[in-house]
C-alpha cells in the first residue's frame, strides 16, 4: 500500500472534494499526506485581475500568506481526521511540474488530485494540469472526479 500521499489543492470544490476523499484513503491505509498549493509568479501582463491590481511585492506576498492560511486549514482538518498531514507552497506558472517535484522531493509514492474536466476548446487552450502530472509523473496518479 502507499505510505504517503501528495494531495494537490487549490481551493476548488472538486479539490476539496478530493482532498477529502484522500483523506479518507490515507487514513484506511496508514498513510501520511502531504498537501501542496501552487501559485503563479506575478505578470505585470495576465488575465488573472489580482495581479493586475497588485505590485509585484503586495502581490507575493499576500499570496504566500493565503497559500499559508488555506494550507494550515487543510493540515487542520487532516490532523481531526486522523491523518498526518504537511503542507508545501510553490511557485511556479506551471504547477504540474511544481507537483510533480514536491511529491519527488517529499518521498511521495502517490499524488492525488481532482481533475476539472475541462474538454474542446477550453481543455485545449487552458491545458488539463492533471494530465499534464498524468503524463510526466514516475509516481502513481490518482484522479478523483
Amino acid at each position: 500500500m502507499f505510505k504517503h500521499l501528495l494531495l494537490a489543492v487549490d481551493g476548488s470544490d472538486l479539490s476539496e472534494s478530493a482532498f477529502r476523499k484522500a483523506l479518507a484513503l490515507a487514513r484506511d491505509m496508514g498513510a501520511r499526506t502531504t498537501a501542496v498549493r501552487v501559485c503563479p509568479n506575478y505578470h505585470v501582463l495576465t488575465y488573472q485581475v489580482e495581479m493586475l491590481e497588485d505590485t509585484r511585492e503586495t502581490y507575493v506576498k499576500e499570496a504566500a500568506a493565503g497559500a499559508t492560511q488555506y494550507l494550515r486549514e487543510r493540515a487542520e482538518e487532516a490532523s481531526a481526521a486522523g491523518v498526518p498531514c504537511d503542507t508545501a507552497y510553490a511557485v511556479n506558472d506551471h504547477p504540474y511540474e511544481a507537483i510533480i517535484k514536491t511529491a519527488e522531493e517529499k518521498g511521495c509514492d502517490l499524488i492525488v488530485m481532482a481533475s476539472h474536466g475541462r474538454r474542446g476548446i477550453q481543455g485545449m487552450l487552458i491545458g488539463s494540469e492533471t494530465l499534464k502530472v498524468l503524463t510526466h509523473s514516475k509516481i502513481p496518479v490518482l484522479v478523483y472526479r
